[in-house]
């Protein structure tokens, strides 16, 4: 066992008992809540600039770059961070993935022109993939494990207040002093997690490991991002010569992902594999089906664009509770359990999200089922980042963390173009999104077709969560892709 490694295993019995604010966490705790925050904040507000931002720079049709842009460096990112963090801590890679974001922030707010605020956005997918994957580390490395539930409900309560005041803020800035700001400033606000974080992280112990990065498992990360890069532009042109791009990233993306990702990650083989399946399940489906609830709400029960939106919010608070719910001590034997009733929560409330679509159902309803479904997900998606740092060998953390970062990630972009996909083939191409009548409404069957899909793949998801314990004397080795006995020689 490593100095870093007893750190993080054997708390004092003061410490333990004062949880992740006593005096030994404290500082550590309240900066990573400042770095999600932050992180939160700015997707928020960033999202709420962006058409402004675009129009200003005369760049519209270079729109949806900006945040694949984002996407696709991060992908990258993700990956070189993990194998960074387990070669050489998580310090550098954390504090140099910051900076890389707020360069990224300055570089879009000064843009000239929009391919410059395109490459902004590439720099803060590169910090955002390398901060994201570090803060799983620095969890996994110190904090016993018996408070690490309560580290990932506060990752979850962390987004509650940037996501609830981000679109008004990023919005009265960019009415009142201009879009601009909006990016301008939020890297003032990194100076916080900065000056708390630095102290804590300082007194960590230096890691013992002194092999090199796995350069093959960094080259196959870049694959991975030039592959979904390349669909994404070509899912942006429905001309025939779509289709050469479109081919070479499946043919990048496909045996990279394969190899990348745990061995048995698609078959959901037991215990780590299943873990990082389930990630990208859980997150596509949801976002999936949430990607068209506003724009079925608008058009097909009168709504207007905002209260559509806050039809959304209950969701957000709700996950905070499942986070939070999960974090108890007294449950954490039942933890395996308590994923499959968050999936099972999660395919009931997009089930019944579809029932909007008939005239007798109130439309209230959306907000109640996301209610159920956003309390799902935090039962499900803190606790399989706790489950993933148990199954974690030593010095696995990072690797097996960016793989839980690339399912997600993978598994949003998949899953919300399978909507899109069955949207559109069902007639929903047509739809006016801001109509605020049904004269210009997709037929409902196309609404109907997402969410009930959606919802079968959730409940996919739940026979995942059978799946989640190892199996006895066997665990996973995720960098050399096979299933190793620890006992073997």
């Amino acid at each position: 066992m490593t100095a870093a490694e007893s750190l993080a295993t054997e708390p004092t019995a003061q410490d333990t008992a004062q949880g992740v604010l006593g005096r030994r966490h404290r500082a550590l705790t309240l900066g990573i809540i400042s770095v999600v925050s932050l992180i939160a904040f700015e997707a928020s507000a960033v999202n709420t600039a962006m058409p402004v931002a675009a129009r200003s720079l005369d760049g519209i049709e270079l729109y949806a770059f900006a945040f694949s842009a984002y996407f696709t460096a991060s992908l990258f990112a993700m990956t070189l961070s993990g194998e960074w963090c387990d070669r050489a801590g998580p310090l550098i890679p954390l504090f140099t993935g910051i900076a890389a974001f707020g360069t990224g922030l300055v570089v879009a707010g000064s843009a000239q022109e929009m391919w410059m605020f395109v490459a902004g956005r590439g720099v803060q997918g590169i910090g955002g993939g390398l901060v994201i994957v570090a803060l799983y580390v620095v969890v996994g490395r110190a904090y016993p494990e018996r408070l690490r539930p309560s580290v990932m409900a506060s990752f979850s309560a962390a987004w509650v207040l940037p996501v609830i005041v981000g679109p008004l803020v990023a919005g009265s800035v960019t009415e009142h002093i201009g879009w601009r700001w909006v990016f301008l400033s939020i890297p003032v606000l990194i100076l916080l997690p900065l000056a708390v974080m630095l102290p804590a992280l300082g007194a960590l112990p230096a890691d013992e490991r002194t092999t090199s990065m796995d350069r093959r498992r960094i080259l196959l990360a870049l694959a991975v991002a030039a592959g979904a890069g390349l669909l994404q532009f070509a899912g942006q042109d429905l001309a025939w010569t779509a289709l050469l791009p479109a081919a070479a990233g499946l043919a990048l993306l496909v045996p990279s992902i394969l190899r990348l990702l745990p061995r048995g990650t698609f078959r959901a083989a037991r215990g780590l594999p299943s873990v990082v399946l389930l990630r990208g399940i859980a997150g596509g489906a949801f976002l999936g089906a949430e990607s068209f609830i506003p724009l079925m709400l608008v058009t097909e029960r009168g709504l207007s664009a905002t209260m559509a939106g806050l039809s959304l919010t209950g969701g957000g608070l709700s996950w905070a509770l499942g986070s939070f719910t999960q974090s108890r001590a007294r449950l954490e034997p039942y933890r395996e359990r308590l994923m499959g009733l968050g999936m099972l929560l999660i395919t009931a409330s997009i089930a019944l999200a579809a029932t909007v679509l008939i005239d007798g159902v109130p439309v209230w309803a959306v907000a109640a089922s996301w209610v159920v479904g956003g309390y799902g997900m935090g039962l499900t998606i803190s606790s399989g980042s706790v489950l993933l740092l148990k199954l974690s060998r030593p010095g696995e953390e990072g690797s097996n963390a960016a793989s839980l970062q690339i399912s997600d990630a993978l598994g949003n972009i998949a899953l919300v173009g399978v909507s899109g996909v069955l949207f559109v083939a069902l007639g929903g191409g047509a739809t006016d999104a801001g109509a605020h009548t049904t004269d210009a409404a997709a037929p409902p069957a196309a609404f109907a077709v997402v969410f009930l899909t959606m919802a079968a793949v959730a409940l996919v998801g739940a026979y995942v969560t059978t799946r989640l314990k190892p199996q006895v004397g066997v665990v996973a080795d995720s960098r050399e892709g096979c299933d190793v006995s620890p006992t073997a020689g």
